[in-house]
């Protein structure tokens, strides 16, 4: 098996020993955050994955199912410095970003002092992302993609690391605004919360209705969390994994030769769901306690990964089709 080795080459036996210490820190976080989140272990595994990846997620689920919960242990559990934004339709941009105002000091003497706003955040929570206006919502793109934010012509660059998790209600669509394509793509994952199950929701109501709650403590730092990102990226990665990353993706896009691209898919993933099937596959691997990805966790992150960054056409409405059986039906013939 050929392995597809990173630019930075490193000791095998010094990589295994600060792979084995990010496993023993990785199940201090799951147990951290059990204490507070009960069940949702796939919804867990994939955000913790998206966050070692370095990347940004979006939480989609119906209210009531602990998406604020999670992002606020997460910021404790990590020791990140985590801040919250409700996006409203009169949200306005430098209510994300900051802006500037004028102060005089004491000779008399007016110039311009810059406040920054909420983004400055290690964690940065949007939550119902899609209630903002268009323009608010393009004002977090480039904090998204460039780590830094431009105010009257001058850079400002954003703490390290920096996340963001924004959630989605996908049930009441009176009064929002679609995310443009462009700001869904710089989401490393689309993350589906469903419903617990029972013994999860039973204890939902047995710790949460008392006189006390299960608080998260701090597990890690920011500093730590960056170090178990760069040794993600690290990571070798079998030939056969990138072969099926592209050979998954490629097929995802309109004109390829598969009928299902052909009859069913409008537009499809470009270059940064390959990338974001890679360091999301180097994650998972970590996560389970593995130096190296498979192609088993290629399948597993298809969904979240694809599913916001293609859109069907109106032949695959018809037929009853989702952007996931598609998916689901693509997996099956590439993989």
């Amino acid at each position: 098996m050929t392995l597809i080795k990173p630019e930075v080459q490193s000791d095998p036996k010094a990589m295994i020993a600060e792979a084995e210490r990010a496993l023993a820190d990785i199940a201090k976080i799951k147990a951290g955050i059990g204490t507070v989140i009960f069940g949702q272990e796939s919804v867990i595994e994939r955000t913790l994955v998206a966050l070692l990846a370095g990347g940004h997620a979006l939480l989609v689920g119906v209210p009531g199912l602990a998406k604020t919960k999670l992002v606020e242990t997460l910021g404790t559990v990590l020791g990140l410095d985590e801040r919250r934004i409700q996006f409203t339709p009169d949200l306005m941009p430098s209510d994300i970003l900051g802006s500037e105002v004028m102060e005089q000091d004491d000779n008399g003497k007016r110039y311009f002092r810059y406040v920054k706003g909420p983004v400055f955040a290690q964690l940065l929570m949007a939550d119902e992302i899609n209630r903002a206006s268009p323009r608010t919502q393009s004002a977090l793109l480039q904090a998204m993609q460039e780590y830094h934010v431009t105010i009257a012509g001058e850079r400002h660059d954003l703490p390290q690391p920096f996340h963001v998790l924004a959630t989605q209600n996908p049930l009441e669509q009176e009064g929002t605004y679609p995310l443009p394509e462009a700001q869904l793509d710089r989401f490393l994952m689309q993350i589906d919360i469903l419903y617990p199950e029972l013994e999860a929701e039973r204890r939902v109501l047995l710790e949460t209705t008392g006189i006390s709650e299960a608080t998260a403590e701090t597990i890690i730092d920011a500093e730590r969390l960056r170090d178990m990102q760069q040794l993600i990226r690290r990571m070798p990665v079998p030939e056969g994994v990138v072969d099926a990353i592209l050979t998954l993706v490629r097929s995802a896009r309109p004109g390829a030769d598969n009928e299902i691209a052909k009859k069913f898919i409008s537009w499809g993933p470009g270059p940064r769901a390959s990338q974001a099937l890679m360091l999301c596959s180097r994650a998972r691997a970590l996560y389970d306690g593995r130096l190296a990805p498979s192609v088993d966790d290629v399948k597993a992150l298809a969904e979240p990964v694809l599913q916001h960054r293609m859109a069907l056409t109106f032949a695959a409405r018809a037929d009853g089709m989702n952007v996931r059986d598609v998916i689901a039906n693509l997996t099956k013939a590439a993989l």
